[in-house]
């Protein structure tokens, strides 16, 4: 099996050299330049740190991106020998030049966990996007659910696929949604990480490969990470352009991964929305490879503008069902404490997930099922999702407006859904004002979580969580820690050893 991954082509190395907007970051001291081989490796190490060039992505042979790039061969040779010295490249006769990053770097790998309630008054934790229960919405579903109990009781309460009133509920949805779904199609699961547990085993084995955005998810990234499997990572647009679609063809063809998992809906952590275009291609690029597209749609329903389009479900481009695979999940669009979530898939997939889950967690909680066929059958759910929606658009304004006036260097996109600002920190290192934050009472994820092996190290995510005076006082302890960040006064002895990246 080839070292590399993916791989970068002259022009487009090219071309993302020329557009990066961290110039100032390997800038020379006023009155001297940079030799050009030096300019040039900096500028490499900055797109693998930035997560724009993937880790294992095989770069140009010197001669095509001199040409490229109008210089000497020998400036490229220089340029790379360079990054293999600093830990940025490898190289193997035969076999080329690679991406890496330094061994012995140590990187957060998964994301933060919620903190103790009794936590919260001594920090503001920015590290989960989650919000509070949508009352009264949660406790009329479990006054409901209580009422049908006595239908299960008698039972032996062990439904594998999932309750067949809260199949019929989700198929139903997806039919009014322009997606005719029959409940055979439906597995429940314990939340959206157990239906990509179940996909991902049934799926992948240890060693195999498969594709991912870059960034995502930090928590299914872990999940793929301990199941063995070899990410791949696909570098997102800038800014909320979305999906490179030209990258995908070319890796999902190159590469041979066994799935892709993608998060077509308010992309996390960046907040993309991909449009019916792309969402077409990303299926036609996964058929034509041979494989399997899971679509996570956790984020779908959290529309925050009036007017943004809503595009059809991933799944709507793939009517024979044979190549996308759909997540979805009550914890983002209701509350994280209703674990449930789910997976669309042909019959025969459903078979096999369900057949497996004897080996796995044998079945989801009775009572929070019935609690969600409540939502969906009673006009509960849309009646939530206006709450959850109204407070999100209004934590996401009041973060945006406080972010903007406390930290005018920090470069984000603000998104039309979804729960997460994806913040680039002003060429400043992302973990150290993360290590630097909590410290001073501010708890937010750095940028590497969401990557594969060192990526994004500029970047921070916020998610939509307070608000107000809180989300004030959160922005400026941030602000206070990237000063301290950028005067280097925060001494690395001083912080904890776990956080040290």
């Amino acid at each position: 099996m080839s070292p590399w991954t993916s791989a970068v082509g002259a022009p487009q190395l090219a071309r993302l050299l020329s557009s990066q907007h961290t110039r100032e970051a390997t800038a020379a001291p006023a009155g001297r330049r940079l030799p050009a081989y030096r300019a040039l490796a900096d500028g490499v190490r900055l797109l693998v740190l930035e997560g724009r060039v993937p880790v294992a992505a095989r770069l140009p042979a010197e001669r095509e991106l001199a040409a490229a790039l109008k210089v000497s061969r020998t400036t490229v040779a220089a340029a790379y020998e360079a990054l293999r010295g600093e830990g940025f490249l490898e190289s193997r006769r035969g076999a080329g030049s690679w991406t890496a990053v330094p061994a012995g770097r140590p990187l957060p790998g998964r994301g933060l966990d919620p903190l103790p309630p009794e936590a919260a008054g001594s920090i503001i934790d920015l590290g989960c996007a989650a919000l509070p229960a949508p009352e009264p919405w949660l406790t009329r579903a479990f006054t409901g659910a209580l009422e049908e109990v006595p239908l299960y009781a008698h039972t032996h309460g062990d439904y594998p696929a999932g309750l067949p009133a809260l199949r019929e509920a989700l198929a139903d949805r997806y039919t009014a949604r322009g997606i005719p779904t029959m409940p055979e199609q439906i597995m429940v699961t314990t939340g959206a990480m157990g239906a990509v547990a179940a996909t991902c085993r049934l799926f992948v084995r240890p060693g195999e490969r498969v594709a991912v955005e870059s960034p995502s998810y930090a928590n299914v990234l872990q999940l793929m990470r301990e199941a063995g499997v070899r990410l791949v990572p696909i570098g997102m647009a800038d800014g909320l352009a979305g999906w490179d679609l030209h990258a995908w063809r070319q890796v999902l063809r190159d590469a041979a991964p066994r799935m892709a998992y993608v998060i077509a809906d308010f992309h996390n952590p960046t907040g993309a929305l991909a449009d019916e275009e792309q969402r077409r291609q990303l299926v036609d690029a996964a058929r034509a490879a041979g494989i399997v597209l899971v679509a996570d749609e956790t984020m779908s329903e959290l529309t925050l503008d009036p007017g943004t389009p809503r595009p059809r479900p991933v799944s709507a481009f793939d009517p024979a069902g044979s190549t996308v695979v759909t997540v979805g999940s009550a914890s983002k669009s209701f509350w994280a404490g209703l674990r449930i979530g789910w997976v669309r898939a042909a019959p025969d997939v459903i078979r096999s997930l369900v057949a497996a889950r004897a080996y796995a967690d044998l079945g989801t909680p009775v009572m929070e099922q019935l609690a969600v066929a409540w939502l969906l059958n009673t006009g509960g759910w849309e009646g939530a999702l206006e709450l959850r929606r109204a407070e999100a658009r209004q934590n996401r304004d009041a973060l945006v407006d406080a972010v903007r006036r406390h930290l005018p260097d920090w470069e984000f996109t603000v998104p039309h859904g979804g729960l997460t600002l994806w913040a680039r920190t002003g060429g400043l290192s992302g973990s150290r004002i993360a290590e630097v934050g909590e410290r001073l009472g501010v708890r937010v994820p750095s940028g590497p979580r969401f990557g594969v092996d060192g990526a994004f190290e500029g970047y921070v995510r916020l998610p939509f969580t307070v608000n107000g005076p809180v989300a004030e006082e959160a922005a400026s302890r941030l602000a206070a820690a990237t000063r301290l960040v950028r005067t280097g006064a925060a001494a690395e002895a001083d912080l904890p050893r776990s956080y040290v990246a």
